[in-house]
Order: structure tokens, then sequence, then C-alpha cells
């Protein structure tokens, strides 16, 4: 299979659920340093972050992966067949979840529910309209001030200063003024 075949896809983000019998939590959390490690070696994986419970026995895995498919050639490995052997008696796989992410949802996140992202359409033209006005004043006022400076450094003032500003006020409150537009779903 080509590298470009296994690329095909976006990010994904799955949870993996974990019940753990009571008095094998110290050897569950053991296993699970030895299989994030052999996950992080995997094609593909981004990162996997453990969720420990406060109270109970049940532990999430958050992993992400850069596409659907090395996601699936992890789950259906070898290798993780072989660490779910290791962990028979002591804990059992409950559930999944698989979600598919952008990128850009932290800007149209909704908190406090479970409502799906836009449409990817819509995020792309409400963070262009975010981001024009300020790419026109960065061009206009800190651009010229800058010609003097080498590459590199004129070429970080405009991320340095764009992002900040489109993360922390821009979106947000851009976000907010077209929330009807943005979730409206197509048969309303």
């Amino acid at each position: 299979m080509s590298t470009t075949e296994l690329r095909g896809g976006e990010p994904v983000t799955t949870v993996l659920t974990w019940q753990v019998r009571p008095g094998h939590e110290r050897e569950f959390e053991e296993w699970t340093e030895g299989v994030t490690c052999c996950a992080r070696r995997f094609p593909g994986n981004e990162g996997v972050s453990w969720l420990r419970p406060e109270d109970g026995h049940r532990y999430h895995a958050v992993l992400r992966w850069s596409d659907p498919h090395r996601l699936t050639r992890w789950l259906e490995s070898a290798e993780r067949a072989r660490w779910h052997e290791r962990i028979e008696g002591v804990a059992t796989e409950v559930g999944s979840e698989r979600q598919s992410t952008t990128g850009l949802e932290t800007w149209f996140s909704l908190p406090g529910t479970t409502v799906r992202s836009p449409p990817r359409w819509k995020m792309v033209l409400t963070t262009f309209l975010g981001a024009y006005p300020f790419t026109l004043l960065i061009q206009a006022l800190v651009t010229p001030r800058t010609a003097a400076w080498p590459l590199p450094l004129r070429a970080a003032v405009f991320p340095i200063v764009l992002l900040p500003v489109l993360t922390y006020l821009v979106m947000p409150v851009l976000s907010r003024m077209v929330r009807q537009w943005l979730y409206r779903q197509p048969d309303e």
C-alpha cells in the first residue's frame, strides 16, 4: 500500500473506554504505559492521552491519528492484539467513539453542548471574513515598517499578530454573530 493511499482522509480522534476490575488499577496503569508507547510508534499516530477516573474503574484513552486508514490499521494490528492479550482478566474494552476533526472546530464550538460543527465551507467562509480585514491592516500598517527585516522575521510577524487576534477576539465574536447561519441544518 502506498503512502498516498494511507494518507487519504482527515485526522481522526477515537476515545476507547476500559472497565478495570477492582484491585487491578495499578496493573492496568502499567499496561497503559506500554500500549501507549507501542501506539505512538505506529505510523500515523499523533498522540495518546489517558483519562484516569477520580472514582470508579472506567479509564478512557483518547487516540489521535493522521487519518482513518492508519487508525484502522492500528486497531486491527497484531501488535495491538498482543497488548490486549496481556490485559485479559484485568480490564475489558467497553466502547469506542470516532470523530473526524479539521482543527477549526475550536473556533466554532458551542460550550456546554454536543452540537455538531458547522459544514467546512461555512467555517472557511467565516474564518475568511474574520481574517481578511486584519490581513489588510497588517499589510498596510505593519509590513512597510518591517521591509528591512530578514525574511524569516518578517514572515513571523503576520501569524504572531493575526492568530491571537483571531483566536481571542475576532472568531468568538464573529461565530456568535453568525451562529444561526453556521448551525442551521439543511432541512430548516
